[in-house]
């Protein structure tokens, strides 16, 4: 593709030759001549100076460099299309492979495709142009919308509902059992712990996308609702009866404890977690492995465990860091103190 046709393509200001060719994306330090980078992290702009690169993508106001570039307001969004031109995932076209089980009840919506060993069972709803790869289990009475694409090995369980323009990578649970057990004297049953029945559905709305080996767990009572937008990433639990706001994202590892309500366009960093019951107010950020104990008004960005202003936060762990110094400090002085007595 011509440096030309790629710009027009992102919307993109193009500084360099419009004849040039790209032929796939690659990132900065590993780009070749014929493929296209970018930038949107300052820490990579040296990188930017010296990349093999054909071209890179920048935002207006970027340096001049060797490469052509591409200068648009968003280069992230900018890359990510650009992937789309030179990357063909594979196709699946419309089917049903002769292992899969799947009920007489069920009803699944025109142009499937349902890979080997797929089960759809009793009463599933599905609508139209969804992709069910190997070993896909769908539970009996589980509602799925329209353009549904669930990699291999994932799982819809039972009463669970899914909107339109799902995603669910390989090994996403929605609708296992959530953690509810009730303490019981074990002198009586043999047993410490009574099962709680888990009654309540996960229930995943338009747009939503859920990653490798995440779990969503249905609710005691009620439901476990993810609003539409929402992206949850690989190894992500989302306890029993939760709410995830429209838009918001669940980075890798983040835990939600049961009935946790996440507002909109909220932000869980890596490792973060939230006890039970918390209310994470709209727009929200909790960085990296910081703990949430209770309620976070809404635009806050907390670090920590437990988790407080972000700022605060950064100047308490750079005091933090100095506490040896400041003590080797009070130390001497007492004993100058001590001396001049």
């Amino acid at each position: 593709m011509k440096l030309a046709d790629l710009a027009a393509h992102l919307g993109a200001t193009l500084s360099g030759d419009p004849d040039a060719e790209v032929t796939s994306a690659a990132g900065l330090e590993e780009a070749q001549p014929g493929q296209v980078a970018f930038v949107a992290n300052p820490r990579y702009i040296a990188l930017a100076r010296t990349t093999r690169a054909t071209a890179v993508i920048v935002e207006p106001a970027f340096e001049q460099i060797t490469a052509a570039t591409l200068r648009v307001a968003n280069p992230y969004l900018a890359f990510a299309r650009a992937l789309e031109l030179f990357y063909q995932p594979p196709a699946y076209g419309p089917g049903i492979h002769p292992t899969a089980v799947i009920a007489p009840t069920a009803h699944i919506g025109p142009d499937a495709h349902i890979g080997a060993y797929a089960v759809v069972m009793d009463h599933v709803v599905i609508g139209a142009n969804a992709t069910i790869l190997p070993h896909v289990v769908i539970y009996p009475h589980a509602k799925i919308g329209t353009n549904f694409f669930a990699h291999a090995h994932a799982i819809v369980r039972e009463h669970c509902a899914v909107g339109n323009n799902v995603t669910l990578q390989n090994g996403a649970v929605i609708g296992a059992d959530g953690f509810g057990f009730a303490r019981q004297n074990p002198a009586e049953t043999g047993k410490a712990w009574y099962k709680i029945l888990q009654t309540g559905p996960a229930v995943l709305e338009d747009n939503v996308e859920v990653q490798a080996n995440a779990t969503v767990d249905r609710a005691s009572v009620g439901e476990t609702r993810i609003r539409a937008g929402a992206k949850i990433d690989n190894l992500v639990q989302v306890g029993h009866g939760s709410i995830v706001g429209e838009d918001s994202l669940l980075c890798a590892q983040v835990g939600l404890a049961g009935s946790t309500h996440v507002g909109r366009n909220v932000i869980f960093a890596g490792q973060a977690a939230s006890a039970g019951h918390n209310h994470i107010g709209d727009g929200v950020v909790v960085t990296a492995q910081s703990g949430v104990g209770g309620d976070v008004a809404p635009g806050l960005t907390v670090s920590g465990s437990p988790a407080f202003d972000n700022v605060r936060w950064l100047r308490s762990t750079a005091m933090f860091q100095r506490l040896p110094e400041l003590l080797r400090g009070k130390k001497k002085n007492d004993s100058t103190n001590n001396n001049e007595e």
